[in-house]
């Protein structure tokens, strides 16, 4: 049986959303901005929201989604927010290591978190995003920004243009600058 907008909207308690929601949405910011202040800031930013909202609950999804949902847009708020404009620079050395590290199609040719050979699963897999989130503190912050939006968040190109307010080729450079020094910072993390 269908629950009806009054129901759903009856069965949100925000009373308890900070105990039963709070964790799990600032692990899921501060893995995305890097940055313990602004990931607080957002969680609560969405609270904020979803109370200003709460009408607009429909029921049809859990309510922690709903909180997600919302949340993702503040990330992608306040990214657009702190954007500035980055001035789109060429090759400087004229190496280019693009063909080592990645495909035509801009896809990893290797994966970084196999680079020690098969140690635990999971703790590789926590070894690896630890040093991701290292290698991130090192790019540009529009560089970040940007590699967020799109790997992370699977954000569509075309999108992030949009919401950032850049050209499609300033997109395109972004993105290759940030995987270039991704790709040589994990290498380099990962080899150790």
């Amino acid at each position: 049986m269908p629950v009806s907008d009054n129901t759903a909207r009856n069965s949100l308690d925000p009373s308890g959303w900070v105990d039963r929601h709070g964790d799990s949405l600032f692990r899921y910011a501060l893995s995305r901005l890097r940055n313990p202040e602004l990931a607080e800031e957002v969680v609560q930013e969405t609270f904020l929201a979803a109370l200003r909202a709460r009408d607009q609950f429909s029921g049809r999804g859990s309510e922690g989604a709903w909180l997600l949902g919302i949340l993702k847009r503040k990330i992608i708020d306040l990214v657009r927010r702190r954007s500035r404009p980055d001035a789109a620079v060429g090759q400087e050395d004229g190496f280019d290591p693009t063909d080592a590290c990645f495909d035509a199609k801009g896809n990893w040719r290797f994966d970084p978190r196999l680079a020690r050979g098969a140690p635990d699963a999971a703790l590789l897999r926590e070894e690896f995003w630890a040093v991701l989130r290292r290698c991130l503190d090192g790019l540009s912050q529009r560089q970040a920004d940007v590699f967020t939006l799109r790997e992370l968040e699977d954000m569509a190109s075309d999108a992030i243009c949009k919401e950032l307010g850049i050209s499609a080729s300033n997109l395109w450079v972004l993105l290759h600058r940030a995987r270039l020094s991704l790709a040589r910072c994990l290498k380099s993390h990962l080899e150790d």
